[in-house]
């Protein structure tokens, strides 16, 4: 579905009134859907749309994956959450995983940025450079 200007800016402000201190608030969010439901104006269904699109790069973004080659011990899950947590915010999501093929190091994808400290992509990028 192709959403006109008008509805994407009217979606990206009703979806504005959605933050709490800087922070995503669903309940505000139902608020909003429901009024918009409510009133319907011109164009609704293109609003509805883009303010689902937002949501969801909103979740994603909140969405962290920490790859390791070996189980990661206590004392770094808890290093590496404080330091997202200073970059990202508080809301954040942490899924770990356990991939051998990294060899060692870390791999982190926090939303669309991934930080890949392995040793992995080290000897592709070293096999790169010759």
């Amino acid at each position: 579905m192709k959403i006109s200007k008008t509805a994407a800016a009217s979606a990206r402000r009703l979806f504005g009134f959605c933050q709490t201190d800087g922070r995503f608030d669903e309940s505000k969010l139902r608020i909003v859907i429901a009024r918009l439901l409510e009133s319907k104006p011109r164009d609704y269904k293109g609003i509805l749309t883009a303010i689902q699109r937002l949501t969801r790069l909103e979740f994603e973004r909140r969405q962290v994956t920490v790859e390791s080659a070996v189980e990661i011990d206590d004392s770094t899950r808890q290093r590496v959450v404080a330091g997202l947590a200073h970059q990202y915010g508080p809301d954040l999501v942490i899924q770990y995983q356990i991939t051998p093929a990294l060899l060692g190091g870390l791999r982190i994808r926090v939303g669309n940025d991934v930080f890949d400290g392995s040793v992995q992509s080290r000897l592709n990028r070293l096999a790169n450079a010759f």
